[in-house]
């Protein structure tokens, strides 16, 4: 019998990665058995193999069909090696322009001439050498990436290349029926990711007067048109209170996912809403009573409170995620961030950095760890300051960092945020300790926690 990878199936190898797949649709490679992979490198409609035990395993997991001699793979499905590391996703800042004036954000519409735009021939520069190191998928941003002027020939750039995206980040505002229709088209499905800053507050944070009624039309458009939607809230102490009732909104309206972002201490937010940023220990507190509130409210909808709960009604389930490792699974070897060390972040100036949200940090302490249009991509992912920060193990921060080295609760939380420790150090010390991971576990918030949602099961238990 004869046998084909199907067309959504594609085989790939790394350095130190000797077998894996891709499957259009899902951002990370599979892993396969040392036997799996043998029969997959034949089923190429050449070869003649007997229909065994493994031939019917990897067809229930629709990753070969059966065909006619001579059925030839795609390209696209043939094995690639490369030898490099595995990154499988780029986070791409199209551009650092937007179209609105938000109180708390330095690419801000007012920042505009400070705020930097890949030219459409630069971004198909990223494009290609993102494909030779066997990148997979994309999360496009800003800015808002929706004012690109080729936004919409870079999706299709995209998908020319047999790449695809699987998060947009968007204030919404510029969405229309056409662009979810040329979406549909060519088969872009992302996840969209939209700003929305609750019931009655939206429209001051954005300095917009309609940006409310324009976003949640936004919204209603992309689940009408079936995309899935993830609503991205910022919350701090002026809009705290409206909370729930957006919650309930959103619920109703059918988006997947509500993340609640505590506005950060950033100094754009100051200057317009002096001392509006919610302490660590208040938003914990808040966003706890918000949790057990929610959990018993029969929605439906995910919530991920930034880097504290994420709560799953549906199953009554919910994680902790200052908790990212337990004793038995610890290791010195893991990345200090596993999100740096599965995603190139790259700004909307060509600078590759583990994560955007270190990009402007970076840009005004003026550090480089690697520009792809003066060293090829492929280079900095096997030997730069870029891979060496991306690619850091816990053991380099156990080594620079007695307080991470002394704490108990360090096989839980493993150093927390690599950004946040770098954000609250008073010098450029990319080993610090995420200060607000050190008041969940010492100012006894794992007891708090347990104690409120006793009712609901925790899915990671602490571990140490």
């Amino acid at each position: 019998m004869f046998f084909r990878l199907k067309d959504n199936v594609a085989l790939r190898k790394w350095r130190y990665v000797d077998r894996a797949i891709y499957k259009k649709g899902i951002d990370q490679a599979l892993g396969v058995s040392k036997e799996e992979f043998e029969i997959l490198l034949l089923c190429d409609g050449e070869h003649d193999l007997e229909n065994n035990k493994i031939i019917q395993e990897l067809k229930n997991r629709n990753l070969i069909e059966e065909c006619n001699k001579g059925d030839k793979l795609n390209e696209w499905s043939k094995l690639k090696e490369y030898d490099n590391y595995y990154f499988p996703r780029m986070n791409l800042m199209i551009t650092g322009k937007c179209n609105l004036n938000c109180l708390h954000c330095f690419n801000a519409k007012d920042n505009a001439p400070l705020n930097s735009e890949l030219s459409f021939e630069e971004i198909l520069t990223i494009l290609d050498q993102a494909k030779d190191i066997g990148i997979h998928c994309f999360t496009l941003t800003g800015g808002e990436p929706l004012v690109h002027r080729k936004f919409l020939d870079i999706v299709k750039a995209i998908y020319e290349r047999n790449m695809f995206i699987f998060e947009l980040n968007t204030n919404g505002l510029l969405i229309n029926q056409k662009m979810l229709d040329f979406f549909k088209e060519i088969g872009c499905y992302p996840l969209i990711k939209i700003s929305y800053d609750g019931i009655g507050y939206h429209n001051w944070i954005r300095q917009h007067p309609k940006a409310e009624e324009l976003t949640l039309k936004a919204i209603e458009l992309c689940i009408k048109n079936g995309f899935r939607v993830k609503a991205q809230v910022q919350v701090n102490r002026k809009n705290l209170d409206s909370m729930f009732e957006t919650a309930k909104l959103l619920d109703k309206m059918g988006v997947d996912e509500m993340r609640i972002i505590r506005t950060t201490e950033a100094p754009r937010w100051e200057k317009n809403a002096p001392q509006s940023s919610l302490t660590i220990e208040e938003y914990y507190e808040n966003m706890l009573d918000f949790a057990a509130k929610f959990m018993k409210s029969g929605m439906k909808m995910t919530v991920d409170v930034w880097q504290f709960l994420r709560i799953y009604p549906r199953h009554k389930l919910y994680s902790l995620v200052p908790i990212s490792c337990n004793k038995d699974e610890f290791n010195i070897r893991i990345p200090m961030c596993k999100g740096n060390r599965g995603m190139i972040a790259v700004s909307s100036k060509g600078e590759v950095v583990p994560c955007l949200q270190m990009s402007g940090y970076f840009l005004e302490k003026g550090i480089s760890l690697g520009n792809l249009f003066k060293t090829p991509l492929k280079e900095l992912v096997k030997n730069s300051p870029y891979l060496d920060l991306a690619m850091a193990p816990l053991f380099k921060q156990i080594i620079e960092n007695d307080k991470c080295g002394n704490c108990k609760y360090y096989k839980a939380c493993t150093g927390g945020c690599p950004a946040l420790g770098l954000l609250y150090s008073k010098d450029i010390n990319f080993y610090h300790e995420d200060i607000t991971k050190c008041i969940f576990f010492e100012n006894g918030w794992y007891e708090k926690v347990t104690e409120t949602l006793k009712d609901f099961h925790l899915q990671n238990p602490l571990n140490i």
